[in-house]
């Protein structure tokens, strides 16, 4: 991978050389988590998990409230109750 260079704009917008948003596959709306540390800037996509990740991550959480002997009402109350806070 050959290097680039960018600037930033006034606004704080930084352009992502055509060349590399075309490896990656991105596109206008891509979501990006952005660490900065001294001189140094990371930009990392964000991306929804796969359907099977989903039912993984859903077979879990289930799991976790079962081992917890909590039922779904438990959760209806602790998801209404967090709506009252905001």
């Amino acid at each position: 991978m050959k290097p680039f260079t960018t600037k930033m704009s006034s606004r704080g917008q930084v352009v992502i050389p055509e060349e590399i948003r075309e490896q990656l596959g991105l596109v206008p709306g891509t979501q990006f988590v952005v660490v900065g540390n001294r001189d140094v800037v990371i930009l990392k996509t964000l991306a929804p998990p796969s359907m099977s990740e989903f039912d993984s991550l859903i077979g879990e959480a289930r799991q976790q409230a079962k081992m917890a002997k909590m039922k779904r009402s438990d959760i209806q109350k602790l998801i209404e109750a967090e709506k009252v806070k905001k």
